[in-house]
């Protein structure tokens, strides 16, 4: 079989074109990436992720995240699940340690097809966002359309968190944009319109920052629970309910955020060369 060998996987309907690079080196370029996310021209995803060589020696594999726009991008909660997943398939066991850009995640099976990643510390100052001037994390004072006074949450990728009447009413296609490339983020932002259903639920809207509108966000959710929070909207735990199903996501006493849902497998193939480089 010629080309190069990917498995398609999702984490409740969030999609990743997966590369195993562990022995054979595999470099993208944007236009690649682009093409490879492409819903008509390429395989079609939200992310594609390439699993590379530990980079040191407490870690089990390198993961590197690419946003369906060419961009690299440093976490994401459901890629992390279906990571995991694949590697402790592979190397036995059901702990494993993923080495990212924004430091390493810790995930073990929590039996009855869920996995459970520990998302690292949520992280709340305006330096750790990052945004492009000092304020007030918990209260960000910046309005767009219906979308007011936002938290803004760190999981390792920048989060903006609007807390809304309904959730299902935002037209995030218009607003999640603006609010992206707003440039109070210098590293542009991912959007959540979350409407609090309880005491431990949420439900949760996301506009991807270099995607777009996905079916499921897993440092999204992480962040929108760190948010309701801080706002004494919950407690440390809930469900929170995305648009491909749900998340139950703890901020522990530690200040450390775990996050445990399922993941999917949909297909594996090969992808023709012409792929690999851009030019299809």
């Amino acid at each position: 079989m010629t080309g190069r060998a990917f498995i398609k996987m999702h984490g409740l309907g969030n999609d990743f074109v997966i590369f195993d690079a562990q022995r054979d080196p595999l470099s993208l370029s944007p236009e690649a990436v682009r093409l490879i996310a492409d819903r008509h021209l390429g395989v079609g995803c939200d992310q594609v992720v390439v699993m590379e060589p530990p980079t040191d020696r407490t870690s089990d594999v390198f993961m590197r995240l690419y946003n369906a726009d060419g961009g690299q991008v440093e976490a994401c909660g459901n890629a992390a699940r279906c990571v995991a997943a694949l590697a402790m398939r592979e190397f036995g066991g059901d702990r494993i340690i993923i080495a990212t850009i924004a430091g390493q995640l810790e995930a073990h099976d929590a039996g009855d097809g869920l996995i459970t990643v520990d998302m690292g510390l949520a992280r709340l100052d305006w330096t750790q966002i990052p945004l492009a001037e000092q304020r007030e994390t918990l209260h960000l004072n910046l309005d767009i359309g219906p979308l007011n006074d936002p938290v803004a949450v760190s999981m390792g990728n920048p989060h903006a968190v609007f807390f809304v009447a309904d959730a299902e009413s935002v037209d995030l296609p218009t607003f999640g944009p603006q609010v992206e490339n707003h440039p109070l983020f210098p590293l542009r932002t991912n959007v959540e319109a979350v409407q609090v259903l309880g005491p431990e639920r949420l439900r949760m809207r996301v506009w991807e920052r270099g995607v777009g509108i996905t079916q499921a966000c897993g440092t999204g959710a992480c962040a929108s629970l760190v948010a309701a929070h801080r706002r004494g909207l919950v407690g440390r735990r809930a469900e929170v309910e995305l648009d491909g199903g749900l998340l139950d996501i703890e901020w522990r006493d530690d200040g450390r955020v775990l996050m445990t849902g399922p993941v999917a497998a949909s297909f594996s193939g090969h992808l023709h060369p012409d792929l690999l480089n851009g030019t299809a």
